[in-house]
């Protein structure tokens, strides 16, 4: 009997890094790591070093041929000559830069001329937008960078120089590289012009590798792949096809689908992305997602275990209406946003109504973002449900009423790690395709004696968001 071949994926989140070690040619899992990362909106990328041993701690990595790093998407990892970091890394979640992002966006003419030029409109989350206020607010610190690069890219440099990114050659992928603001999916090139506009000068930037490129070897002798962002991960951990629309909910929402050809909206809604395995990613994201109801369930004294119980023990909110921007909101553009509560009365006033309103809210605002992404091109005919807040039978009925779709809800999965695991194998067989990777799942079909309640809610949910434009901002 032949050993079975391993690789693993690293899935480099905002709150943690998870590792999975699977079989190559099945996707098994056959062991998995974990270690937190702080809090916050900036941190020092060696925490996610440090998280990274941790989690791959006591032979975690024994016998795995290959590697790969999913990581959170468009943070700023500034580099001096000697590759040091010169200041906490800017997350993906730091609005400081949002002034910055509106100021770009003006001078280049335009979302119109974003959207045609790198197929995203800079927001404050956006690298680019990160680049500008770092100049600006921090010009002897960004005097001493030389190289900017995301946070995937810099763990597999880690990685590939066990702890050190000295001598390293640079690399990033498509996917992840397309949500810079720099580097266009439409010509697979940087726009180095836009990177100086933003920063007052060129940078050194990471090779943008193919989909099964390997970045390199460890001294070990593990195949490092490319890596990519975690939403292209994702996708490449869920095996997305035509019509398939992942909504995803975790700290932040996000939504999005493959496309054969690049998207650009000049609306800002929709990012032009590219994917990880050389087709695209467009996607639309919220600030704004399972927190919600945790916050919700706070207000109310329960706990996440009274859900279910709390938000389906009413068959409707009665009017309430919940506006989710409770840490500012990305889309759509309301950084200094606060949370709105619509429509309460005595009757509505309970437990279950509030926490029922906060699914309704988070998810009307993720009802949005799938409309903006058919408008994009992409015709939704599913859904698939993933994150933390998808293993709750609420959500998962809530979400079909709302979406009108049928909801596909896969065996929970650490879908990140695991399509970066996927791409390590494909790195490893360097095969015209990745390899079939499948996974059990259930489905959840909408409830068509409530379709006209739910249209009420999407419908309410807009004209609240409408006339409270002038209290968000």
């Amino acid at each position: 009997m032949t050993d079975r071949v391993l690789v693993a994926g690293v899935d480099s989140s905002t709150q943690s890094t998870k590792v999975v070690v699977c079989d190559a040619g099945t996707g098994e899992i056959v062991r998995e790591g974990r270690a937190s990362h702080p809090d916050g909106t900036e941190v020092d990328p060696a925490a996610w070093w440090a998280a990274y041993e941790e989690a791959t701690s006591a032979g975690l990595l024994d016998d795995v041929r290959a590697i790969a790093v999913a990581g959170q998407q468009h943070g700023m990892v500034a580099l001096d000559e000697d590759r040091a970091v010169v200041r906490k890394a800017l997350l993906w979640n730091d609005t400081r830069s949002a002034g910055a992002a509106a100021e770009l966006v003006q001078e280049l003419g335009g979302p119109q001329a974003w959207a045609d030029a790198v197929g995203t409109v800079p927001l404050a989350s956006i690298t680019v937008a990160k680049l500008r206020w770092f100049a600006e607010h921090e010009p002897d610190l960004a005097d001493r960078t030389q190289e900017v690069v995301l946070p995937h890219d810099w763990l597999t440099a880690q990685i590939l120089g066990s702890g050190s990114t000295a001598g390293v050659r640079l690399v990033t992928d498509r996917g992840d590289a397309s949500g810079t603001g720099y580097w266009a999916p439409s010509s697979g090139a940087y726009r180095t012009d836009l990177l100086a506009r933003a920063f007052g000068r060129e940078l050194g930037l990471p090779d943008v590798l193919g989909p099964h490129e390997a970045a390199g070897t460890t001294a070990s002798g593990m195949v490092v792949g490319a890596g990519t962002g975690d939403n292209m991960g994702a996708a490449l951990g869920l095996g997305l096809g035509p019509g398939d629309i992942v909504v995803s909910l975790g700290t932040s929402g996000t939504v999005f689908g493959v496309a054969e050809a690049p998207t650009a909206d000049p609306t800002g809604f929709v990012a032009g992305f590219a994917d990880a395995t050389g087709r695209f990613l467009p996607l639309a994201c919220t600030l704004n997602a399972a927190r919600v109801i945790g916050a919700a369930l706070h207000m109310v004294g329960s706990e996440l275990a009274d859900l279910d119980r709390l938000a389906l023990s009413v068959p409707d909110t009665e009017g309430l209406v919940l506006l989710p921007f409770l840490d500012g909101e990305r889309t759509p553009a309301l950084p200094d946003a606060k949370g709105l509560l619509h429509g309460l009365t005595r009757a509505n006033a309970t437990p279950a109504h509030l926490v029922r309103a906060s699914v309704e809210g988070m998810l009307c605002g993720l009802s949005d973002a799938v409309d903006a992404l058919g408008t994009s091109g992409v015709a939704p005919q599913r859904i698939v449900l993933i994150g933390g807040a998808a293993r709750s039978t609420a959500v998962q009925q809530i979400a079909a009423g709302l979406f009108d779709l049928p909801v596909s809800v896969p065996e929970p999965a650490e879908y990140v790690a695991l399509g970066a695991a996927r791409q390590a194998a494909w790195t490893l067989s360097q095969a015209e395709t990745p390899p079939e990777w499948s996974r059990g799942e259930s489905v959840v079909l909408p409830d068509r004696d409530s379709a006209d309640y739910y249209r009420r809610v999407r419908s309410s949910y807009s004209s609240v968001l409408s006339g409270a434009q002038p209290l968000l901002r």
